[in-house]
């Protein structure tokens, strides 16, 4: 797998939490794509493949949250996915959204218009507390599955909940195993660009049938309508492609195909293994070397303290050695992939200034 990803000839990559390495072999597929609409042109032929396209990539991304087909959005990202919820539920004065105190600002954009528009109240509590915090006024919890800080994990207990549950996937789709039902959510918004290693722009919405028929699309285009040519009479398909973000072109989603299949090809359980085994090697390895770890779940993130979090991520970076200062913690984040190897981890150490 490793040779798939060029950047890793010249740098230890540790960045897939914000943005994956991208594979040749996703390149080449985009490439081929532009090739083929410089030569062809884009007309009726070219709207039938990206369609195909579009539903290759949808199949892909259910199986990557154990769900089916049916039940997945296309989006642009975990951002869109998030505020489709939160917009489609048109809560109110008087409606109250539990959220935790770690959450990533493609969460807190949404809760913050939530707020401020409509009138719904925000509280916010620890992660590991959110399940015992649910009162009489909670309409939804929307919080990470994994934290984009520091990689603790949602409490299971929240799948026992009565209200709706939803989670922010970003860190968690590719990254570690996800079965929406397991995990008793009814809404999973993931990213494409992250831990898929997909381009940007590439997104995913699970949304169960229980909560679909609760959501209103406020927003509707030729992707979202089962029969656009009904003019106003056109209605939404029943599915979840009534949350389909209105265009993704053809070659990013083959981009996105391509990269997927280099993952599902090495075996998932064998890539979420390595990843996450990796990182428990670099937790051990900075503690070793003097550096406080963050408490972390069993994940691939990784972030430990830091004296000054951006100087030393542009020192790291000069060094070779790619990772992520966190905002307003004193924390450097390392994203540990399947891609990733002993050596990363050692050259990451070794770069830290004494």
């Amino acid at each position: 797998m490793r040779d798939e990803f060029p950047v890793l000839d010249t740098l230890a990559y540790l960045n897939a939490g914000t943005d994956g390495p991208l594979a040749a072999r996703a390149a080449h597929a985009a490439e081929q794509e532009l090739g083929r609409e410089l030569r062809d042109g884009r007309w009726q032929a070219h709207f039938e493949r990206r369609s195909q396209l579009r539903e290759s990539l949808r199949s892909a991304y259910a199986s990557a949250l154990g769900a089916e087909a049916q039940d997945v959005a296309l989006t642009t990202s975990t951002t869109e996915g998030i505020a489709h919820v939160l917009a489609g539920l048109q809560l109110g004065p008087g409606d109250e959204i539990l959220t935790s105190d770690e959450e990533h600002p493609g969460l807190i954009g949404a809760l913050s218009a939530a707020r401020e528009l409509r009138g719904v109240s925000v509280r916010a509590v620890p992660l590991p507390d959110l399940a015992d915090a649910v009162g009489a006024r909670t309409r939804l919890v929307a919080c990470c599955h994994v934290g984009w800080a520091s990689g603790l994990l949602a409490p299971a207990a929240l799948a026992e909940l009565d209200v709706p549950v939803l989670l922010d996937g970003a860190q968690g789709v590719g990254a570690v195993p996800v079965d929406v039902r397991a995990l008793g959510c009814h809404a999973y918004a993931g990213a494409g660009q992250k831990w898929l290693c997909g381009p940007d722009g590439t997104g995913m919405l699970w949304v169960s049938p229980e909560l679909r028929e609760r959501l209103a699309v406020t927003r509707r285009g030729y992707e979202n309508l089962a029969d656009p040519d009904q003019g106003l009479d056109a209605h939404v398909h029943e599915d979840a492609r009534r949350f389909n973000t209105p265009s993704l072109s053809a070659e990013a989603l083959a981009c996105a195909l391509a990269a997927f299949d280099v993952l599902e090809s090495a075996g998932w359980q064998a890539v979420h293994e390595h990843a996450r085994t990796l990182a428990a090697r670099l937790a051990h390895m900075l503690a070793q070397a003097g550096r406080e770890v963050a408490p972390r779940a069993d994940t691939t993130l990784v972030s430990f303290a830091s004296p000054d979090p951006q100087a030393e991520r542009e020192l790291l970076a000069a060094r070779g050695v790619v990772v992520r200062s966190i905002p307003q913690r004193p924390w450097l984040r390392a994203s540990v992939g399947a891609w990733n190897d002993e050596r990363d981890l050692q050259r990451l150490v070794e770069a830290l200034p004494q």
